[in-house]
């Protein structure tokens, strides 16, 4: 084998390890929300005192996102991501074996804290290894992980709760992170450590933010966070008191996003090459747009349905071509950047549930679901806007 082959094959196994620590780190995300009435009824207290262990996750994984960015940066991201998983058994082994619901709540925030690394420094760590020309496939390929551990968190979760204990589903996943700690670990053999970035803490967040196209793509995905996964939150309701299905039956039909989000993946590097991405962000905002419409005006469940699967497969069109347009905000400190950029959609996403909760509460979700239909294309439009823009820049 030639040695462009033997580096391309490490990082295809590199590429296919990450894919199972974003597995991981998605699934861990979600993976309490159907164990809380066990842990309710566990620990005496009532669903809405248990879900202090899914706030502490969340918090916890949301702000950790601006302190592993530099870390990776300086040390090295493949080299973070590694340390992170490992130190993910560990929490997720606290949990399993937490006596009392607090102890169980700072377990769960040491784990939404390690885990936190894995995600942002996988996208930075495929920036750097793979040139821009096949990035947005191999990322596509990379997000199979995290979609997949999205849709399965809570199934995962409930399996356990029900059937072995809650506490063996912690069990379960800190068995995933060992695995892929170790088998990263062994993929570090060999390998050079990574130059340190040539600015201390405050300087690498300047050179993200002090340049014009980086202000533009970290805003781009706060409003893309809102107007998706923030709205997201209030479907399975509305579905169920629309059409009267139960919440089980409503949350099989918001599953169906993973479906199209995997169907995206499936066909990421002929559409990228076919379609390029301008047209990839144009097509991505129009179908989130139809599917919103679909959710707001459908006659039935049905097309709440096929509505999501649109929005699935439209969010992934848009949304990679973001995350790899953050890939290139700024190389230097991709590893910032890139936490950054996660950071900035975790904070949309709790922006656009609370603005979503306004707009809900006072007019019905309707009016919600049709407001983003507008705005989204409109996203779309405006990113593809941005990229003709730049290419016609750089053109000699």
């Amino acid at each position: 084998m030639s040695p462009a082959r033997s580096e391309a094959a490490a990082v295809d196994r590199v590429v296919f390890l990450l894919a199972w620590a974003a597995f991981a780190s998605s699934a861990a995300l979600r993976l309490c929300d159907p164990m809380l009435p066990a842990l309710a009824a566990e620990f005496h207290t009532t669903v809405g005192g248990a879900a202090v262990v899914v706030t502490a996750t969340g918090l916890a994984y949301g702000f950790l996102q601006l302190v592993f960015g530099p870390l990776g940066d300086h040390f090295g991201k493949l080299r973070v991501v590694t340390g992170a998983c490992l130190a993910s058994t560990a929490g997720a082994l606290a949990c399993a074996a937490s006596p009392s619901l607090d102890l169980l709540a700072l377990a769960r925030a040491l784990n939404g804290a390690t885990t936190a690394a894995l995600i942002p420094l996988s996208l930075a760590w495929i920036g750097d290894a793979v040139g821009m020309e096949q990035r947005q496939a191999t990322l596509a390929r990379f997000m199979t992980g995290q979609i997949v551990g999205l849709v399965s968190g809570h199934a995962i979760g409930g399996f356990f709760a029900e059937h072995l204990g809650w506490r063996w589903g912690f069990v379960f996943l800190a068995g995933i992170y060992l695995v892929v700690g170790l088998l990263l670990l062994a993929a570090l053999r060999g390998q050079h450590a990574a130059p340190a970035a040539p600015a201390r803490l405050p300087g690498r967040y300047r050179m993200v933010l002090g340049q014009a196209h980086g202000r533009f793509v970290l805003a781009l995905i706060f409003v893309e966070a809102i107007a998706t996964f923030g709205v997201m939150t209030f479907i399975p309701a509305y579905l169920h008191q629309r059409f009267g299905i139960s919440l089980f039956h409503a949350g099989l039909v918001v599953a169906t996003v993973g479906l199209g989000g995997l169907g995206y993946t499936l066909f990421a590097a002929r559409w990228v090459k076919g379609l390029g991405q301008r047209r990839l962000a144009r097509m991505g905002g129009l179908l989130l747009g139809v599917a919103f419409l679909m959710l707001g005006l459908g006659s039935n469940w049905a097309w709440g349905m096929l509505a999501c699967t649109l929005l699935g497969l439209g969010f992934y069109q848009l949304h990679n071509t973001l995350q790899t347009l953050a890939t290139q905000m700024a190389p230097e400190v991709r590893g910032t950047a890139l936490s950054l950029f996660a950071f900035c959609f975790f904070l949309g996403q709790a922006s656009g549930a609370g603005l979503g909760a306004v707009v809900v509460d006072g007019w019905g979700a309707e009016w919600l679901f049709l407001g983003v239909a507008l705005l989204l294309p409109l996203v779309g439009m405006v990113l593809a806007r941005d990229i003709k823009v730049r290419r016609r820049a750089v053109k000699p």
